[in-house]
């Protein structure tokens, strides 16, 4: 193939599987986009997709060529976002991820000072657990991304700089009915629906031997705007780092739980991470470097009241 034309057309019709949407979504008479297929089939030498009178769907063969027709239109994307970018920040695309707790401080405030240095660049920031994350950076459709690295430690393909650690807690509304209890232990917790985003196994499994229940959290949730949102309006409780709900609590809107201290292990793993032996756009290294200057300047963390 002289181009990725014949690939940008496969994927539209996968993606919307039948000829005639397809085809104005890639500006192309019917024929014309049939044609294109014919000859990528032809190319291959094998069939993409099955003919029906409802559209089309994937064959086999077509499955594996959109995994990679993907991929390669990514990286097509990434390479012409450098090349536009090199020595000069007014151009190209920035492609970050971030998870939910990181996305509620560290990537804002690290993406208000880049755009506030380079306004033309064009950024799409993509929220998902770190599992999701790691899918997107290895399918090039990201190329980089902060999130918990616990369990992303040991992958070969991945480069990982961990970030700054914050102490665990647990919050709630202020008015809520826990705070009135005079030395309050885990156990105390059990009346109370706790919610929270999805969880590493590590934390899973402590959490649940702490309270004793099999499934720690009654609400799972990666949009941590939303579990904010339900603690201080009702008594569900919840647990974050330290970092994200500090504004918060030293504003009234939210309240710690003044568990005994021993009583909590939880912290953040936050880490940037790339592809291990893949260089950065320079969107994507300033944006590694604004995220360290916020990352250092956080506060420590606070303490959980004794």
């Amino acid at each position: 193939m002289n181009d990725l034309r014949q690939l940008r057309h496969f994927v539209a019709l996968a993606e919307h599987e039948h000829f005639a949407r397809a085809a104005a979504a890639v500006h192309l008479s019917q024929p014309a986009l049939s044609r294109s297929i014919q000859a990528l089939e032809s190319q291959l030498g094998c069939t993409l997709v099955d003919r029906h009178s409802r559209g089309v769907s994937l064959t086999a063969h077509g499955q594996l060529v959109l995994e990679h027709a993907r991929r390669l239109l990514a990286g097509s994307l990434a390479l012409s976002n450098a090349v536009n970018q090199l020595g000069n920040l007014q151009a190209g695309e920035l492609r970050l991820g971030a998870g939910p707790y990181p996305a509620a401080r560290l990537i804002p405030q690290a993406l208000g000072q880049l755009l506030q240095r380079y306004p033309r660049v064009q950024v799409k920031l993509d929220i998902a657990n770190w599992l999701e994350l790691r899918d997107s950076l290895l399918d090039s459709a990201i190329e980089l991304f902060v999130a918990d690295i616990r369990e992303l430690q040991d992958d070969a393909q991945l480069r990982i700089e961990p970030l700054r650690v914050h102490q665990g807690v647990l919050f709630c509304r202020p008015s809520h009915p826990l705070l009135q209890r005079g030395d309050l232990r885990l156990r105390d917790l059990l009346d109370f629906p706790l919610a929270g985003t999805q969880l590493p196994q590590v934390v899973e499994r402590s959490l649940g031997q702490a309270s004793g229940r099999a499934q720690p959290l009654s609400v799972q949730c990666d949009n941590f705007l939303v579990l904010k949102r339900l603690v201080a309006d009702s008594d569900v409780l919840s647990m974050a780092p330290w970092d994200v709900i500090a504004d918060e609590v030293g504003s009234g809107q939210l309240a710690l739980l003044p568990l005994q201290p021993q009583s909590l292990h939880q912290h953040s793993a936050y880490g940037l991470v790339s592809r291990a032996g893949h260089s950065l756009s320079p969107a994507a290294q300033a944006m590694v470097e604004a995220i360290r200057r916020v990352d250092e300047q956080t506060p420590r963390a606070g303490r959980v009241a004794d």
